[in-house]
């Protein structure tokens, strides 16, 4: 596969699941009680249909081999909808950085670290095995990457050591890497405080932006200018969240990373209308879902979302990951089998494909991720 760009579009690694969070003390009165956030798993789960939507009917590839045709065909009218789900990445990214400075706040580098780790990798090294394994099979059309390459993979650093991908989606998980790498040297390591959230968000977007002028392979790397919008928009709605509506420094951080964040979306998603490209993408539409996405994460953080607070958000946000990383390529198994072996339509085959990864996100969550997640975090972090 090629280096990721922004136009391949699949969401971003796992935070911590957001049912509950501590309500703190603003301007020195304490709100009490416990803040509901099940709406932020809502969201998580409507990013990652986003993009399925956007890798099964809204791109060619493999998915076109998948359908036996340009997915274009199979769903006229809705490809080139599906063809915005990309922007599910930049929706979880905002989503990230908001989740990733509340639960960072208040814990120590080592707890941070054990967190990330234990909630990033059981289902991760799953997904990587169950891929490899169902590829590896005679009947089915796509083959697995040698034993070299798929080891590579269980480390999450296949993309900087050069390594093929076995899952196409993990690139945005080694943005996520940088980011929980950056977050904790900067703000983990020293302690979080309001004032050094302040600065790393102030000091990340000035570096972003200097490193996308420089132009030097190393400084895109670190600093990621075409990502680091969101992640820190995120991270100005939680200090809203935390602070109150009336911090116009946390509107200030959040209005910029909208602005550069929106320039980014644009320059690497849109194209001028081409009868050989897929489809083609409205600058004003891509403006408008960033803009739906920043203003879905400020809705959550402002409060005006409790509303939403069913059970079922917990387990959509719990089924969220797993989802995301098995449903690109495994879909592209199942979409084969029920259209071509079965003969279903297109859209129920879309449908049922969905389906039955979410039954799959389900039970990786139930037999892999729920007893070795607190086993792992045990593991690196026994104090707690």
């Amino acid at each position: 596969m090629s280096a990721p760009q922004l136009t391949t579009g699949a969401p971003p690694g796992a935070p911590d699941l957001v049912t509950t969070a501590p309500r703190p003390a603003i301007r020195g009165r304490s709100r009490g009680g416990p803040s509901r956030l099940r709406a932020l798993d809502g969201l998580r789960l409507l990013a990652a249909l986003m993009v399925a939507a956007y890798h099964y009917g809204g791109r060619n590839g493999e998915i076109a081999q998948a359908w036996g045709g340009s997915p274009a065909h199979q769903f006229p009218t809705a490809a080139p909808l599906f063809a915005y789900g990309c922007l599910g990445v930049q929706i979880f990214f905002v989503i990230s950085g908001f989740v990733i400075c509340l639960s960072g706040w208040g814990r120590t580098l080592r707890a941070f670290i054990a967190s990330r780790i234990s909630r990033l990798y059981p289902a991760y090294w799953a997904a990587i095995l169950l891929v490899t394994a169902v590829f590896a099979l005679p009947w089915v059309a796509y083959k697995a990457l040698p034993p070299s390459e798929v080891l590579t993979n269980l480390t999450m650093l296949q993309q900087p050591l050069g390594a093929d991908r076995v899952l196409g989606v993990c690139w945005t998980l080694w943005a996520e890497m940088r980011f929980y790498a950056l977050f904790a040297l900067c703000v983990v390591l020293p302690g979080a405080t309001r004032r050094r959230v302040v600065l790393f968000c102030a000091g990340w977007t000035l570096a972003a932006a200097l490193a996308q002028a420089a132009h030097q392979p190393f400084l895109d790397t670190v600093l990621m200018p075409e990502y680091a919008p969101f992640f820190i928009g995120g991270i100005g709605l939680y200090l809203l969240h935390r602070y109150g509506a009336r911090d116009p420094v946390a509107w200030a951080i959040v209005l910029v990373s909208w602005l550069t964040g929106q320039h980014h979306a644009v320059a690497g998603l849109w194209h001028a209308p081409s009868a050989t490209a897929f489809s083609y993408r409205s600058t004003a539409v891509i403006i408008a879902v960033v803009t739906l996405g920043f203003a879905l994460v400020a809705a959550v953080a402002l409060g005006k979302l409790h509303w939403a607070n069913w059970r079922w958000l917990t387990v959509a946000g719990a089924l969220t990951y797993p989802f995301y990383l098995v449903h690109e390529h495994l879909g592209w198994v199942v979409v084969r089998a029920l259209h071509h072996g079965i003969g279903l339509p297109s859209y129920a085959t879309l449908m049922l494909t969905v389906a039955l990864m979410l039954l799959l996100a389900w039970v990786l969550h139930r037999f892999i991720e729920r007893p070795l997640t607190p086993a792992l975090k045990r593991s690196i972090d026994p104090r707690r």
